[in-house]
């Protein structure tokens, strides 16, 4: 064999050589690539497993008696219970108060349950100076949030927030009010009549004169014996819960 073909052999042994390294590389990647998939697969599928799992074995909150009082407020406490008091001040087209709602709503009724607190549930229309559409949705969920009976008012309060829509674009429209309404045992033309033709519009203004009174300048606006309650204690269940039982202490 001349220099030339034993030059010629070697590069191509070395070509052959690289050609079988860089297979070897490729399927290395592929193996790693796949086994990283399968575990952000698994952690994911356990994450959510994880989450269905908490949601399920919460169930059905019990909850304190609800009554309607005459300022628009509606309370919700055990009897004998009058102190210390937590005001929710929200708005149902209000995203915060819907994020509020989901962080801390079952924990509020939890308290009230235990006889730990007295909730006053102050809903108004913080958007009646915004431009349509928000204005109008905010105006007309209060108006059917005042027509609801006082025993079936706190589940219509917590359906309203779970259909929430955003606030660009026409919602709460008094067709679907009156259909979630009946989603949760309001029925008869009574109801359907005081939300079409919002017959609630002296209780709004009061209870819009009430929050301007209070200071109110966002929502949700939530305080304790008149202090209002920082982040922690408004958007998470072991400051809210810890605010109250520690409420005379401060």
């Amino acid at each position: 064999m001349s220099k030339a073909e034993r030059q010629r052999s070697a590069r191509e042994r070395l070509a052959e050589q690289r050609r079988r390294e860089e297979q070897r590389h490729r399927r290395l990647r592929a193996l790693l690539v796949g086994a990283g998939a399968v575990a952000v697969i698994a952690v994911v599928v356990a994450a959510v497993v994880l989450v269905q799992t908490r949601g399920g074995d919460e169930g059905p909150v019990a909850t304190a008696p609800v009554s309607r009082q005459a300022d628009g407020s509606v309370v919700m406490a055990k009897p004998g219970v009058t102190a210390p008091v937590l005001e929710i001040y929200e708005d149902f087209q209000c995203p915060a108060c819907q994020e509020f709602e989901e962080a801390t709503g079952r924990t509020v009724k939890e308290l009230a349950a235990e006889g730990k607190v007295k909730v006053v549930y102050r809903p108004f229309s913080l958007f009646r100076s915004s431009n349509e559409p928000t204005r109008g949705n905010s105006l007309r969920a209060l108006n059917a949030s005042l027509c609801a009976p006082a025993d079936k008012w706190l589940a219509y309060h917590d359906k309203l927030f779970a259909e929430q829509g955003p606030e660009t674009a026409k919602g709460f429209e008094n067709a679907d009010l009156v259909k979630w309404a009946a989603e949760v045992g309001i029925t008869g033309d009574a109801f359907a009549q005081c939300v079409e033709g919002t017959r609630k519009q002296q209780q709004i203004d009061q209870v819009n004169a009430t929050a301007d009174r209070a200071g109110v300048q966002s929502t949700p606006w939530v305080t304790l014996d008149g202090r209002k309650l920082d982040q922690n204690a408004t958007f998470t269940a072991d400051g809210l819960r810890e605010a109250v039982e520690n409420a005379d202490k401060t």
